[in-house]
């Protein structure tokens, strides 16, 4: 496994001082985030062909990696206008992601459904039907599309997962994975998610969280209680092998005095002692 760092948690840096931060930290990987859920210097409509032949030199001259781009936009949207917007970024996020393929290839777009929890069991064709054209265009261009489940989305446990999965059917569908959506959740032990869902990921995000949704907090990667050694090592038995992914959220980036530098410097101390103690080499 790997140890990567997205740019979610750096909104408003630069491009070079974001991978320059990212590379001189010790991070493997970087996840760039393109999306337009809030204001990022990176957003999608910004990377004109010079800025991505930029980031492309900017990630050899470092060494870093690029898994995945951080792209999510709803489909599930029942406003016409809204869900053909959302398919056209991804579609050009999907484009985006061969202009930046590296030695590894393309990295995969990153995406949460959109819809609610409690929308599963009637929406759930609806779900398949556009993930399953979202995924055909990521396949006609060589893209693994990583839909990411979460806990207050149509996609909030395991088994809604693996049912998409099968629904859809094509090995250019994968997940991001991300722990703390069902850490906050009821009744999902860290060890059933990890053996059910790292199977089908290609990507993962952690952060730090505490209580139960929907009283719950994310937090910075040693901030709080996560047993990170152990998720490291169930990882390992589940056979994943791609990149740990830092994801710092908005509820810490809506703090009155955020530092995207300390935060990315204390999650790369948290995950790379976590590797050490697990005994995991980083490849």
């Amino acid at each position: 496994m790997k140890l990567a760092y997205s740019t979610w948690g750096m909104p408003m840096l630069s491009v070079d001082d974001a991978l320059g931060c990212i590379h001189r930290l010790g991070y493997d990987g970087v996840e760039l985030t393109v999306t337009n859920v809030r204001p990022f210097s990176t957003e999608l409509t910004t990377l004109h062909a010079s800025e991505r032949q930029h980031i492309r030199r900017l990630l050899d001259g470092y060494g870093l990696e690029l898994p995945a781009l951080a792209g999510h936009a709803n489909l599930m949207s029942l406003d016409p206008d809204v869900y053909a917007e959302a398919v056209a970024r991804l579609r050009a996020t999907v484009d985006l992601a061969v202009a930046l393929a590296g030695p590894d290839g393309a990295p995969a777009v990153n995406t949460g459904p959109g819809g609610a929890k409690d929308e599963f069991d009637q929406r759930k064709d609806l779900l398949a039907d556009r993930v399953g054209e979202l995924v055909a265009y990521g396949e006609q261009r060589g893209v693994v599309i990583a839909i990411e489940p979460q806990v207050s989305c149509i996609l909030d446990t395991p088994q809604k997962c693996l049912w998409l999965l099968e629904q859809v059917g094509s090995a250019h569908l994968k997940l991001c994975f991300d722990i703390s959506h069902f850490e906050v959740a009821e009744d999902i032990p860290m060890e059933e998610s990890v053996r059910l869902l790292a199977p089908h990921s290609v990507f993962t995000h952690v952060k730090d969280q505490r209580g139960i949704y929907p009283h719950h907090e994310f937090l910075i990667p040693g901030e709080a209680s996560f047993d990170y050694v152990a998720y490291l090592k169930e990882m390992e038995k589940a056979g994943y092998q791609g990149h740990i992914g830092v994801e710092v959220s908005f509820m810490v980036q809506d703090r009155s005095h955020y530092d995207p530098y300390a935060a990315a410097e204390l999650s790369y101390r948290t995950l790379s002692r976590a590797f050490q103690e697990a005994r995991i080499a980083r490849r």
